[in-house]
């Protein structure tokens, strides 16, 4: 069956889930700054570019960003101090909960403003390099949505990739959509070892699994309701007026894969015809940037000799290499990460290791981004921390206080003005403010240069979360 196109643009909306930190792309991805915000790639982060990448087709009004508390702020002024104008809205989860929940809620959300919509949800993180192509295939998905449909795309396997999930397609065809081929999904199947992953590529008719996917906002609803009725009756309770985070407390976690595409019955691929790559690991870097003579993707400060086929990415002091085959090395100011290629999955569970050993690495960089400036922590060590301090020009921190730290300040750069309690002064360059545990105060910038300082803390307790806020530009708690 050949179905002509309709115009439903004004009925799509977008959902780009934004919750998780790609511990993989670690040490560059910590959870203050997540993968999907990294600039690794140019001067739009991947979150930007998969905002950019939907206009005109689905304008920043019908896009929202799905994430958790805890990263909700971070992507709101990641965004804003951005090169773009867009301004999506947000779904707040409380509690990360997997996929299924997150875009139960964000289906809700879309019903409440169009109850007929089409919904596509998209990771936040994917790198995909045609525009023009993936908003051709997006439209055809749509329409192939409105009819019903559950539909996701699939990408033709160019290798034995064992990082991926694969979708069989089933030989039927159920219709034909602006070029594109529908076909019936099969079986959703796992990641596989190696030799099934070759068997795969040999074989034909499975594709890596996107993870993109459109459906009608009540369709998907109705599979929910249908496949996890549990989840359905929480995210009606919340559609009811029930208090959120109660609700979320009581909610097993669950892919969406596993609780509604692997049973539903209407569940259709579309062959993706754009470049695509999930940035799943650091060999998805292949993917980016073309290797030099010897297969070596090298970036940075690096001085090597003689190795082949290795990703080797510098920072600010010197890397030196020799004789390297098929490794990846990762430097950063606190971090530095040696693996094989073939072990980049593994990443993650270092990460977790890290995390275990109560290491602040899988959090923070030494360089944290503020809404107004910037922060480094140079040195730090028992009862004592020191940070330049970097405060955009017109910017200004909270008024705040700390219950166990002092700070004493030193202007480097710039001017600073400087609240301490009911006193306002100003200081310049060489001189000093000194304020003392428990005293409210506020750092400004009044100039049009940046303002550098260096701050020295002292004190029983020097984490960032001994702080009270009592005002704040940026309206953070």
């Amino acid at each position: 069956m050949t179905t002509e196109k309709k115009d439903i643009s004004s009925r799509l909306y977008a959902s780009i889930l934004s919750g998780g930190i790609g511990s993989r792309f670690w040490p560059l991805s910590r959870e203050t700054t997540p993968k999907q915000l990294l600039r690794v790639l140019g001067e739009e982060s991947l979150l930007e570019s998969t905002i950019s990448r939907l206009d005109p087709l689905v304008p920043a009004e019908r896009i929202s960003i799905v994430t958790n508390e805890k990263q909700a702020d971070i992507i709101k002024h990641h965004l804003a101090s951005g090169n773009g104008n867009a301004t999506p809205g947000y779904v707040v989860e409380p509690l990360g909960r997997n996929t299924a929940p997150a875009i139960g809620l964000a289906a809700l959300g879309i019903a409440r403003k169009d109850p007929g919509a089409i919904m596509a949800v998209l990771p936040a993180d994917h790198l995909i390099s045609d525009g023009a192509s993936f908003r051709k295939a997006l439209s055809a998905a749509a329409t192939v949505a409105e009819e019903g449909h559950v539909v996701t795309f699939g990408i033709k396997p160019s290798y034995p990739e064992t990082g991926y999930g694969y979708i069989k397609a089933a030989d039927t065809v159920v219709e034909e959509s602006s070029g594109y081929t529908v076909r019936k999904v099969d079986r959703f199947v796992e990641k596989p070892d190696i030799e099934t992953a070759k068997r795969y590529v040999e074989d034909g008719g499975y594709y890596w699994n996107s993870g993109i996917f459109l459906w009608k906002v009540e369709k998907i609803l109705s599979e929910i309701k249908l496949h996890l009725p549990e989840l359905y009756e929480a995210l009606m309770e919340i559609k009811g007026g029930g208090d959120i985070e109660e609700v979320y407390g009581k909610i097993d976690g669950i892919s969406i894969d596993h609780g509604i595409l692997e049973k539903t019955s209407d569940c259709v691929v579309i062959e993706a015809d754009f470049p695509w790559s999930d940035m799943g690991s650091w060999n998805a870097l292949g993917d980016v940037f073309e290797p030099d003579k010897d297969g070596n993707i090298i970036k940075g400060r690096v001085m090597d000799i003689d190795s082949r086929n290795s990703i080797i990415l510098g920072c600010d002091r010197v890397v030196a290499t020799i004789g390297l085959e098929d490794y990846i090395i990762i430097d950063t100011p606190d971090a530095t990460m040696v693996c094989p290629k073939d072990r980049a999955q593994e990443v993650k569970d270092l990460v977790g290791n890290i995390k275990k050993e109560g290491w602040i690495e899988h959090e923070l960089h030494p360089t944290v981004e503020r809404p107004w400036g910037s922060y480094t922590v140079m040195e730090e060590g028992v009862g004592y921390k020191v940070k330049k301090i970097q405060v955009k020009p017109g910017k200004r921190l909270s008024l705040q206080s700390h219950k166990k730290r002092s700070e004493h300040w030193v202007v480097i750069a710039g001017k600073a003005r400087v609240q301490r309690g009911e006193e306002i002064v100003e200081i310049k360059t060489n001189e000093s403010s000194y304020i003392p545990k428990g005293v409210q105060h506020r750092l400004e910038n009044p100039g049009d240069v940046t303002l550098e300082i260096i701050e020295v803390q002292n004190g029983e307790y020097l984490g960032e979360d001994d702080i009270t806020r009592y005002s704040d530009d940026f309206e953070r708690d």
